[in-house]
C-alpha cells in the first residue's frame, strides 16, 4: 500500500489549550498544528495568526471571550502561508498586518499555495467553503512598528529570513513575551519547504539576543521560562542546521534528490521523528535544502502538480 503522501491520512482532532504567557497574553495551541497568539490591550486585541479558515478561527474566538469583550482590533500574520492567514475574516478586524515582503508573496505565490497546502492537510481547511479568498493586508512596514493598544505596546520586528523571507515576530515590552510564528517551534518539525536556510540561525540568535521570558511559538506547547525558551531556540537551531548539512553535502557532490532524502533521514530520523508533522515536512524541506545548496535564493513555487512530481521522485 503507497505512503499517503504529506498529512493527507492525518484525521485526528488535536486538543486545543489555552495558555496565559503573561500579563493578558495568551498561546493557542492544538498539539502540534498551527498555533494562534492573542494580546490583549487597554482597549482592543490583537491575534497574531488567523488559522486556515473561519471556522476553525472561531475556535481561536470562543477562548478570547472567554477572557476578554475587548474588541478584535488587529489581526498580525507572521508570514503568508495558507494555514496562518485564510481564517482572518472570521475576527472583523479592522487592520490586518504583513511584513511588505509577506504582502509581495501573497501576490506572487497566495494562491499556488493555497492550492497545495489544501492537498497536503485537508484536516487543517475545514470550513474551506466559507474562505471569501486570499487574505490581504491594510497594513505592512518594512523593518519595524510599533502600535498601542490603549497604553499596552507591542513592537512588530523583522529580524532576518527564516522560516520565509517575510516572517515577522510581534514582542510585548511590559511582560517581555514574543510570538514568533513558525521562526520557532517546540518538539514540532519545522517545515522548511519556503525556508532560508543559512539565514535562519541568525534569526534564531536575534531572538535569543531579546532574552524573551516567553514564547508564543508558532507550533506545539507555549515556553514559559529561561529554560524552555532556550532550549526551543537551542532545538529550532538544531533541527535547521542538521536538515541543511547532509542535504547540502549531497547537493554540492552532484548527488540526486533522493540521495539528499537518504542522508537527511539518516541524520534527523534518531533525532526528530517523533516531533509532530516530521513526516510531513520532510520532502518539502529536502527538495528546498538541495535548492539553496545549489544557489537558487529565492525558494520555487509549490503547486499541487510540484508536490506530486516530487513525492513520487523520493518515493522512487
Amino acid at each position: 500500500m503507497a505512503k499517503a503522501f504529506a498529512s493527507q491520512s492525518d484525521l485526528t482532532e488535536k486538543k486545543i489549550s489555552f495558555t496565559e504567557v503573561g500579563r493578558d497574553l495568551w498561546a493557542f495551541t492544538a498539539e502540534g498544528d498551527p498555533n494562534t497568539g492573542v494580546i490583549i490591550g487597554d482597549d482592543s486585541v490583537m491575534v497574531v495568526d488567523a488559522q486556515a479558515t473561519p471556522r476553525l478561527a472561531g475556535k481561536v474566538i470562543e477562548k478570547i471571550r472567554s477572557v476578554t469583550d475587548k474588541p478584535i482590533k488587529y489581526v498580525m500574520l507572521t508570514h503568508y502561508h495558507a494555514v496562518r492567514v485564510l481564517g482572518a475574516s472570521a475576527y472583523q478586524a479592522s487592520e490586518v498586518i504583513m511584513s511588505q515582503k509577506s504582502r509581495a508573496m501573497v501576490a506572487e505565490r497566495g494562491q499556488e499555495d493555497w492550492d497545495s497546502e489544501f492537498g497536503r492537510f485537508p484536516r487543517l481547511f475545514q470550513g474551506h467553503e466559507s474562505i471569501p479568498g486570499l487574505t490581504w493586508p491594510t497594513l505592512t512596514f518594512n523593518g519595524r512598528m510599533t502600535l498601542y493598544l490603549g497604553r499596552r505596546r507591542v513592537d512588530l520586528m523583522f529580524l532576518g529570513r527564516a522560516h520565509t523571507a517575510g516572517d515577522i515576530v510581534a514582542r510585548v515590552p511590559d511582560e517581555n513575551v514574543m510570538f514568533t510564528g513558525d521562526i520557532v517551534e517546540y518538539h514540532s518539525a519545522c517545515y522548511c519547504g519556503d525556508a532560508h536556510f543559512e539565514d535562519w540561525p541568525a534569526t534564531l540568535e536575534a531572538i535569543g539576543t531579546l532574552q524573551p521570558s516567553a514564547i508564543a511559538p508558532g507550533r506545539g506547547d507555549a515556553l514559559i521560562g529561561d529554560a524552555k525558551v532556550n532550549e526551543a531556540l537551542a532545538n529550532t537551531a538544531d533541527f535547521v542546521s542538521s536538515t541543511y548539512r547532509p542535504i547540502a553535502r549531497v547537493a554540492q557532490g552532484g548527488g540526486s534528490l533522493k540521495q539528499a532524502w537518504d542522508a537527511c533521514r539518516a541524520e534527523c530520523d534518531p533525532k526528530f521523528s517523533s516531533y509532530a508533522i516530521y513526516e510531513h515536512c520532510l520532502p518539502f524541506n529536502v527538495a528546498r535544502a538541495y535548492d539553496e545548496a545549489l544557489g537558487i535564493d529565492t525558494p520555487r513555487i509549490w503547486t499541487a502538480e510540484r508536490d506530486r512530481m516530487m513525492w513520487e521522485e523520493l518515493q522512487g
